[in-house]
């Protein structure tokens, strides 16, 4: 069996500054590095050494200021964090709304929506 793991997750935002931006201020990811993408339009990848968020958008993406609808095409995005009740705060300081707080078997969790409709779901195993 070969050992694998998810390197990066590539999302359409409106802005990637703005989302990149948040994803410092919740969970301390830098930028790790930013340009033009394959396709057209502008990527910034924040995350960890390891792994990342590539945040893309382009002008069409941009001037639509969209909201996606849940599930489509993927559910939600997973952080798992020391400091859940920490992470809860930065989230309502950033004027997003946690919800669905819940303790469950081996942790506890919390979502929340983006600007965008993206679902985060932030858990803590401590």
């Amino acid at each position: 069996m070969t050992d694998a793991r998810i390197e990066h997750v590539n999302i359409t935002v409106t802005d990637p500054q703005r989302s990149a931006d948040l994803m410092h201020t919740l969970f301390g990811w830098e930028i790790r590095w930013e340009g033009p993408s394959m396709a057209g339009g502008h990527t910034i990848h924040v995350g960890s050494d390891e792994d990342y968020l590539a945040l893309y958008t382009n002008e069409a993406v941009r001037n639509a200021d969209p909201h996606f609808d849940k599930g489509k095409p993927f559910n939600h995005v997973g952080v798992v964090v020391d400091d859940l009740d920490a992470v809860e705060r930065k989230v309502i300081a950033a004027g997003l709304e946690p919800f669905s707080r819940e303790k469950y078997d081996p942790g506890e969790r919390f979502y929340f929506f983006d600007w965008n409709g993206i679902e985060f779901e932030v858990v803590s195993y401590a």
